[in-house]
């Protein structure tokens, strides 16, 4: 447990503040990653960052008293890391499709791969979708220029830091005006 100063009150909460997550920009307000409160504390502290949108919780030491960055922004020009493709999760795919079936809008139940794994389709972002059970059924293992089924939106890969927000829990609403494309994990 913790004691914690939210809106002039002290709350015990059994969530720690440095366990928190914020969302780390770089010069340019580009999204690099997401650090925990601690690490972006420590950024702080050594003027390597600044921070652009406070959270509504305090930490305190005997000499310091800071309140948590919700958003933080590197004071200096680094190299971006590499950016590989996002990891494919069931839960994103949901997410990113909006939980309805791409090929007649209803909710959707399972995942379709658009062109089938066993007529040599990948397993990637741009061929899996979501999908209802009957739909699935029913196109089974055929071409998508074979059926009677249309794509509503083309599959797409979205950004690895869309995808890392959307499979947290709780990503505090200032963080979609960096965020692209980035999508919500309730259905």
């Amino acid at each position: 447990m913790q004691v914690v100063e939210v809106d002039g009150m002290m709350k015990m909460t059994s969530n720690p503040v440095l366990s928190e997550r914020t969302l780390l920009l770089d010069v340019g307000y580009r999204p690099l990653s997401i650090v925990s409160v601690r690490r972006a504390l420590l950024l702080l502290i050594s003027e390597k960052a600044e921070t652009v949108h406070e959270s509504d919780h305090v930490v305190r030491s005997e000499l310091l008293e800071v309140v948590a960055p919700s958003i933080a922004r590197l004071r200096y020009q680094v190299a971006a890391p590499y950016r590989r493709r996002a990891p494919l999760h069931r839960k994103a795919v949901f997410a990113r499709d909006a939980y309805l079936c791409q090929y007649c809008g209803r909710r959707a139940e399972c995942l379709d791969h658009v062109y089938p794994r066993s007529k040599g389709g990948e397993h990637e972002w741009e061929n899996v979708v979501a999908c209802c059970r009957s739909c699935n059924a029913a196109k089974g293992d055929t071409l998508p220029e074979h059926s009677k089924f249309r794509l509503r939106t083309v599959p797409y890969a979205p950004e690895p830091i869309a995808v890392a927000a959307a499979l947290r829990r709780g990503v505090p609403p200032e963080w979609d005006t960096y965020i692209v494309n980035r999508f919500r994990l309730s259905a």
